[in-house]
């Protein structure tokens, strides 16, 4: 499974290059303001705006699974800037409210300022774009087209931990820009004319600091490569097309409640400390393979050839079309004591105890047993608390149901499909559910619609 835990190269320089263009597109925008006619924001604004929605269009449209989070930011934080913007040039106008506004909010009047504006909104966004960031719909769906929903490849990891980096990093700079500018404009700024310190606080500071962030991410992005490429974690695009289509498979061998397992596992993912996963994987360069075929390599891993072998789910690689991983279940009757010992090392682990160290010490499992147990207990657990429309079976919130591996031996679940855990992340227990659940459906009506369905 090693090929699994590479890092593609392309992805990789893509994932920077887009963080580099959303940088840029908000350095030109600022600096057009001040060299266009100061009417010109919101129109400025909007077409950066635009620009950001191509790259997160053409990056749905080749399914690349980029992580798009500060693009995805950035355009939110743009649309809301320039309806902002000329939301309070109405309220001036038309002088909704009694008191004037400040001249440096209105492009109608001068000195107009709207760094007082940008940074705050864009501070905003990007922090509630963080902390929402498990819950909104652009992150579940690259996860669930993956199958990666905890996120075990390494490339997955690396995406993960760096689109959280730029997003605090964002957070801290537009944090930091809102209260310079502020505080300046409240006890330093003078109402007549724009000195040289004005514009150095309003225009070039802004300016300045996000091209040293373009710098900073710079280094920061080409030490990462260097130092992947010095360990051998690297692959390109090149060499993932060239190579022959595989088909990566693991087991996971159940008796009873309990599950066989390898406490001495090297997951690359978690570094060089052993980890517990199964010790029933295997790579096979075709495309696909038939189940009689599948069969015999467990009944050859195990020396058992009497066990139920069951699908689990399968994904296609992310970053390659060629490559899939298929999970399956093989369940042995009887009691674990009557199979003391199996053709690879390992001993078997009562699920329960799993559980446990899934809980509280989800490092000690190997991340891809990690993110199949995430996926298998959601869509478990959905279902018994949930009926498919999203509403409760049972009221009381305090319920928490379990379960156990004879139950998953016994039910005919379906965890190729993903409709449970959506499901569990849109249900009866999100705020305003109905209203949500309506304007969905009549969203999805007008996709249908102009798709001439």
């Amino acid at each position: 499974m090693e090929d699994l835990k590479k890092v593609n190269s392309d992805r990789l320089y893509a994932f920077w290059k887009n963080f580099a263009i959303g940088l840029l597109i908000l350095i030109l925008m600022i600096g057009l303001n001040m060299l266009l006619p100061v009417f010109f924001s919101p129109i400025i604004a909007l077409i950066a705006a635009a620009a950001l929605y191509t790259i997160l269009y053409n990056n749905r449209l080749t399914r690349k699974s980029n992580c798009m989070l500060v693009i995805y930011a950035l355009f939110f934080g743009l649309v809301g800037f320039s309806f902002v913007e000329i939301l309070v040039n109405i309220i001036d106008i038309w002088e909704v409210i009694p008191y004037r506004l400040p001249k440096a909010f209105s492009f109608f009047n001068a000195p107009f300022l709207p760094s007082l504006l940008l940074d705050p909104i864009i501070f905003i966004t990007v922090l509630i774009v963080y902390f929402r960031r498990k819950h909104l719909s652009i992150c579940i769906n690259c996860k669930l087209a993956s199958g990666d929903y905890a996120g075990s490849s390494r490339m997955a990891q690396l995406l993960s931990t760096e689109s959280y980096l730029q997003l605090r990093n964002l957070i801290l700079i537009f944090g930091l820009l809102s209260i310079i500018t502020w505080g300046y404009y409240l006890f330093s700024f003078v109402e007549v004319n724009m000195s040289g310190k004005d514009y150095y606080v309003f225009v070039w500071l802004n300016i300045i600091i996000l091209s040293i962030d373009e710098l900073y991410f710079a280094f920061r992005y080409f030490n990462i490569y260097i130092d992947l490429k010095e360990n051998n974690e690297l692959i390109s695009q090149e060499e993932l097309n060239d190579m022959s289509s595989k088909t990566f498979i693991r087991y996971y061998v159940i008796c009873d409640n309990q599950l066989f397992i390898n406490p001495k596992t090297i997951d690359n993912a978690r570094g060089s400390i052993p980890v517990l996963d199964t010790p029933f994987y295997t790579k096979r360069s075709v495309s696909g393979m038939t189940v009689s075929e599948i069969h015999k390599l467990i009944k050859r891993m195990t020396g058992v050839g009497d066990g139920e072998l069951r699908f689990f789910f399968g994904r296609k690689n992310p970053g390659s079309d060629k490559n899939s991983t298929l999970r399956y279940f093989y369940f042995l009757d009887g009691k674990p004591e009557d199979y003391p010992e199996m053709n690879v090392e390992g001993e078997w682990v009562d699920f329960e105890n799993i559980k446990k160290i899934y809980s509280y010490q989800p490092q000690s499992l190997g991340s891809t047993m990690v993110s199949d147990i995430t996926r298998m207990a959601t869509i478990i657990l959905t279902q018994k608390i949930f009926n498919e429309d999203g509403f409760r079976k049972i009221k009381l919130k305090s319920y928490r149901p379990s379960f156990n591996l004879i139950e998953v031996k016994r039910n005919n679940y379906d965890f190729q499909e993903d409709k449970w855990i959506k499901i569990s992340l849109f249900n009866s227990d999100t705020k305003l559910y109905r209203l949500k659940k309506w304007w969905r459906g009549i969203k999805k009506t007008e996709k249908a619609a102009s798709q001439g369905w």
